[in-house]
């Protein structure tokens, strides 16, 4: 069955192929039209194929940012496999769309003019003429920028092989569920580095509990989704899903569920640490139990094995040996965030400016996720591929959302906000006499990534000194296996947040997860207040709202360091 990942790709594909062969002044907006297009379907709870076998092309006319023109594409390829305007394409320009595509700082009118000037077709060849001093003889291009790229794609290279968490985790945790209703099963789980919620993922880790093992192994190897069978043995499998990524699965026995979860959770450093405090317990500690001598003494439950080595159960987003485990020596392990506990999301687009919903789909969305509020924070004038609103603009939107409340009345609430464009200098694109008219304002780089590290932290800090602005978002810039982000210092930012009481977010969008962890470590630690926000540009959006929580847990923060746990006046009342 073709899955919503395939036919995503295969728009983004084309909107970026597009872009690189067409040369017509809308070029840009039909490419964005395919990748609205191809944002909507990934993010579908439904399969597509579903949908279209359902209701044909209709269905397909009633999601978000799919036209007539679109849904006769998805329904060609849905179909045939394939698509024909974009064969046509890649038969224009015979590139290596995964690996050139990938690459921060590269655009596809670049691609396509390394293409044309130097015969570029993937990574190697971009690779060998950055090397061989190439790039630089092209129009436009300098000894550092030719030395940019070349980072960039080493960076490239260093997170190839490893998937972005949001990338795997609805099919994670869809194998989850499937394995737990096996008969005979008592507990199933992914371990390993998607229970820890890390960023990227290598692999997955499953570990089932069941008395028959063979039944569970059986089952596991004839999943759908299972591309070739590496190996087998009485208790293991090890598979290759067809998304490319290796998924193993252990079966152990009922009594050693809590020490193999443990073990095979990790990280690697926590788990070796464990078992020195086993060895000076006079223990010994395995993924079957710990042991005292030859008799098994604990092990049916984690919190089993950590009680026994004399720790606090320690949560799984925080094993990573960074002081976690003095902390459960002395019971002292803090209680996180905990998922489901926002009660409201501060950074919502809707079709005003780069969304795909109105504002009223947008808070009806919101509101059966859970929420009880939402800032609408469309993106600001300097923006213009992104439809950013001009003054008057802001200020009527503001007034509709008034209007909205009304309608809505106490069932909800939207609050009026941007998200307003930090200019190369610092200062923000919209005056503040017109920001002080909303809710809330949040501010963000968008360009000049650049800069050197000091002109880049004075342009954060000078937005943060803004008494109009209350969050800087996504505050480091990174995009995941992607772009390292713009050099920043960001302890000076978050002394400067401290210092003016301006709030930091952790963007809850896989691709940016920003701030990185160690940063909302450092934030907790120095008493700066943090939001966790979607970014969402559709209400299927709001579900990134859990990798956001996760990446709060593993930068240790509580419920408290996080102001949309707050009811929205309260939220209110802490801002600047």
């Amino acid at each position: 069955m073709i899955k919503n990942s395939d036919v995503a790709k295969v728009m983004r594909d084309l909107g970026f192929l597009t872009e690189i062969t067409e040369e017509d002044p809308n070029v840009q907006f039909r490419a964005r039209a395919y990748y609205r297009a191809a944002d909507t379907i990934a993010s579908l709870p439904e399969n597509v194929t579903d949908i279209y076998d359902k209701y044909g092309v209709n269905g397909l006319l009633e999601l978000p940012s799919v036209g007539k023109a679109i849904a006769s594409k998805i329904e060609e390829y849905l179909k045939r496999g394939k698509m024909h305007h974009l064969e046509e394409l890649k038969a224009k320009v015979p590139i290596d769309i995964d690996e050139l595509y990938g690459i921060e700082g590269i655009g596809p009118k670049t691609i396509r003019m390394f293409y044309d000037k130097l015969h570029i077709k993937n990574l190697a060849d971009l690779e060998k003429a950055a090397t061989e001093g190439k790039l630089k003889t092209l129009p436009g291009f300098t000894e550092k920028k030719e030395l940019d790229i070349f980072k960039q794609i080493e960076f490239f290279k260093r997170g190839k092989g490893r998937l972005i968490i949001g990338e795997v985790y609805p099919l994670v945790k869809q194998i989850e569920e499937r394995l737990q209703h096996i008969a005979g099963v008592k507990n199933a789980a992914a371990a390993g580095s998607i229970r820890r919620m890390k960023e990227t993922i290598g692999d997955i880790d499953y570990l089932v509990a069941a008395s028959d093992p063979e039944r569970v192994i059986d089952f596991f190897v004839k999943m759908p989704e299972v591309q070739e069978v590496l190996g087998r043995g009485q208790a293991k499998a090890f598979v290759k899903l067809a998304s490319g990524i290796d998924a193993d699965l252990l079966v152990v026995p009922e009594e050693s569920w809590g020490s193999a979860l443990q073990y095979f959770t990790g990280s690697k450093e926590h788990s070796v640490q464990l078992r020195k405090i086993a060895i000076s317990k006079g223990l010994r500690l395995n993924e079957w139990g710990v042991f005292k001598g030859d008799k098994r003494i604990a092990g049916t439950t984690e919190e089993e094995v950590y009680k026994i080595l004399g720790l606090q159960w320690i949560p799984p987003e925080v094993r990573e040996n960074a002081g976690e485990i003095e902390l459960g020596r002395q019971g002292k392990v803090p209680k996180l965030v905990e998922y489901g506990s926002l009660k409201g999301d501060l950074q919502v687009h809707s079709e005003n400016s780069d969304g795909t919903a109105t504002i009223e789909e947008m808070a009806r969305g919101a509101k059966a996720f859970g929420l009880d509020y939402i800032a609408i924070t469309d993106h600001t004038k300097s923006l213009k591929l992104a439809g950013g609103l001009e003054e008057q603009e802001l200020l009527e939107q503001a007034d509709r959302i008034s209007q909205l409340n009304d309608k809505l009345r106490e069932e909800f609430r939207i609050l009026s906000s941007a998200e307003v464009n930090i200019m190369k200098d610092g200062s923000l694109d919209i005056p503040n006499t017109v920001l002080d008219k909303l809710d809330i304002v949040g501010a963000a780089i968008h360009s000049h990534f650049n800069l050197p590290i000091e002109t880049q932290t004075e342009r954060l800090i000078k937005a943060a000194k803004n008494p109009s602005v209350d969050i800087l978002f996504h505050p480091t810039g990174r995009l995941i296996n992607k772009r390292a982000g713009y050099p920043v210092d960001v302890e000076k930012v978050i002394e400067v947040s401290k210092d003016t009481n301006t709030v930091l977010e952790i963007d809850a969008h896989y691709d940016r997860l920003d701030l990185k962890d160690e940063y909302v470590r450092m934030a907790v630690r120095k008493g700066v207040k943090l939001v966790i926000d979607s970014d969402a540009h559709h209400p299927i959006h709001y579900s990134f709202l859990t990798f956001g929580v996760a990446q709060a847990r593993r930068g240790w923060a509580i419920q408290s360091d996080i102001l949309n746990t707050l009811p929205a006046d309260k939220l209110l009342n802490a801002l600047k």
